[in-house]
């Protein structure tokens, strides 16, 4: 079989910066030939170097990658695992609730089953762009770095949405022993040092063993992540200059070594409480997209227009899990190829991508949360 001699995108570190610049540049300029064969070969050989590109940006870029833990699986399998590994004896009636989401951007379902081996359904997430040939032709490598962008952006945004909608939906419907893994706290918007300790007292008590004892292993040892809202951060913050033993209405006492309000003070905020890691996300907070989400979730008398939320997770036991198919050609997760449905006479060069994927919580005692509502 004769093999390519055409332009190809240079994907490894060259010798020379200014050496991988020409190879890129005529690679660009390459997919704007009029002739179709040419402009077809640097097509393909740019497609084979957005894969792994877009698939490094949704990596370093998405919000839930701390969340989740990756289960690759072969492209033409389907994805299982074995429920009896995360449950104990307390399932007397041997039946466990697990949370997935088999449409993407669908509702996430509470599914009953039983301790046994799970099939998890997966979705297709892409995305396409184009741009004219002209670009091409004068080698606009600013134009195919936007083109990528946009293909990364697209996917992402979808993968974001369908990763916390499962999260809080177990939060909001998770239950064990009794006990809801979301507190409510009344009265308040403002996130004081007590709220976490509750929080903290809580994941201990959706982690007794099956006889409502200390567990000779629990499954979780605690909160290892919290996501808040900037509003929320603010609070913490605010650690750091509110009088020792002051409270404000029902917020109760800041008390804080001094040692701690001058860390805070000094880093303009905390990247810890108790141990605790905290991640800021821009979603979360009075009236944003995942407050609303989660109100549509929740029986509760959560408002999103008025009420704030916080997530903590226990990151350290993987039981939020996201099966990713693994090309078996390439090993990467991110599949892209040049679009053939331009026309020559369209005089545009385009490219799609997909990313086949699920999202499941296996075990919902591994997340727990705070609901400041203001009335």
């Amino acid at each position: 079989m004769a093999t390519s001699s055409g332009p190809k995108m240079e994907t490894t570190t060259s010798s020379s910066e200014s050496t991988s610049n020409i190879q890129n540049y005529e690679l660009i300029k390459a997919m704007g030939s009029k002739n179709s064969s040419t402009s077809r070969e640097a097509q393909e050989a740019f497609a084979a170097f957005i894969g792994p590109v877009v698939q490094e940006v949704l990596l370093q870029a998405g919000t839930a990658a701390s969340v989740y833990t990756d289960a690759p699986y072969d492209e033409d399998d389907s994805p299982s695992f074995p429920l009896d590994l995360y449950y104990d004896e307390r399932n007397v009636d041997n039946h466990i609730t697990v949370f997935s989401q088999s449409v993407a951007g669908g509702l996430p379902s509470s599914q009953i089953v039983g301790m046994q081996e799970l099939k998890i359904a997966t979705y297709s997430l892409d995305a396409a762009v184009s741009f004219l040939k002209k670009y091409a032709r004068r080698g606009r490598l600013d134009i195919a770095a936007k083109a990528i962008e946009r293909m990364a952006q697209e996917v992402l945004v979808k993968q974001e949405r369908n990763a916390w909608a499962v999260v809080l939906k177990a939060l909001a419907n998770g239950t064990t022993g009794g006990n809801s893994h979301a507190l409510q706290i009344t009265g308040t918007t403002t996130f004081s040092l007590d709220h976490m300790n509750q929080l903290m007292t809580r994941m201990k008590r959706i982690n007794e063993s099956f006889a409502a004892g200390t567990p000779a292993a629990a499954y979780s040892n605690g909160i290892t992540d919290l996501y808040m809202g900037p509003e929320l951060m603010e609070d913490v913050r605010a650690f750091a200059y509110n009088a020792v033993g002051g409270t404000t209405g029902v917020n109760t006492v800041t008390d804080l070594p001094d040692g701690v309000r001058e860390e805070i003070y000094r880093s303009a905020g905390a990247s810890t409480i108790y141990g605790v890691t905290l991640n800021e996300l821009n979603e979360l907070g009075i009236g944003k997209k995942y407050n609303t989400l989660y109100d549509s979730f929740t029986a509760s008398a959560f408002d999103a227009s008025t009420d704030d939320l916080i997530v903590g997770v226990d990151n350290s036991k993987g039981a939020f899990i996201r099966p990713v198919a693994q090309q078996s050609e390439t090993g990467g997760t991110f599949n892209a190829q040049a679009d053939d449905q331009f026309a020559q006479r369209s005089e545009k060069v385009g490219f799609f991508g997909k990313i086949e994927e699920g999202r499941v919580c296996l075990d919902a005692r591994a997340v727990v949360g705070l609901t400041l509502e203001a009335a």
